[in-house]
């Protein structure tokens, strides 16, 4: 008999005794885990989910898979590139059982992602700080649309060679308003506009 099980956002064929690679689980080294998101088992198949179904594995071990590499590389004059690799964390398991019914009375711990939100007590917690949270977020821009005259305002970018009234527009759209806010900017990682390097010099010393 085989069945098809959902985690991690993806769908696995799987029949008893096979070792399986999936995304990272939150359970130890020989726990054994109950997959209850069943597609589909033998030719029974869900809608969306086939009732009373569940997989159970034993995990082996908490593994990382093979390395990726993750290449960027931006296309300007004074263009920069950057690599990075990445191995993906996953879990791997040996499928013990598979259950045609009465899965949720096994009493097995379920198979939950490791980067998962805990079920729906804690999920249900939000709801009432929702409000506060957006009052929060609120009174911060109401601050700083108050603050800005009394930082003493932005400097004229326009009088950096290069730099005319359209750029600078982008300047203080990306939170650049003054000749040391320019001067610190570092145009390898500033995404938002295209900084030149000679304007950054430029800002430094007309900031002295």
């Amino acid at each position: 008999m085989f069945a098809v099980v959902k985690t991690g956002g993806k769908q696995y064929k799987v029949q008893t005794g096979d070792v399986v690679r999936v995304e990272k689980l939150a359970a130890e080294a020989g726990e054994k885990i109950q997959f209850n998101e069943v597609l589909m088992v033998g030719t029974t198949l869900g809608t969306p989910l086939v009732e009373g179904a569940g997989v159970q594995a034993e995990v082996i071990d908490q593994i990382k898979g093979e390395k990726l590499i993750h290449f960027v590389k931006r296309r300007r004059k004074h263009s920069s590139q950057r690599t990075k690799g990445h191995r993906q964390q996953l879990t791997l398991l040996r499928i013990t059982d598979i259950l045609e019914s009465g899965a949720d009375k096994s009493g097995i711990k379920a198979a939950i992602g490791a980067g998962s939100a805990p079920s729906a007590p804690a999920a249900a917690k939000p709801a009432k700080k929702a409000a506060p949270k957006a009052e929060a977020k609120a009174a911060p821009k109401a601050e700083a649309k108050t603050e800005a005259p009394a930082a003493g305002g932005s400097d004229d970018l326009t009088a950096i060679n290069g730099i005319g009234p359209a750029m600078q527009k982008k300047l203080n759209e990306a939170g650049v308003n003054t000749y040391a806010e320019l001067a610190k900017v570092d145009i390898e990682t500033f995404d938002a506009v295209n900084v030149k390097p000679e304007w950054v010099a430029e800002a430094a010393d007309l900031a002295k």
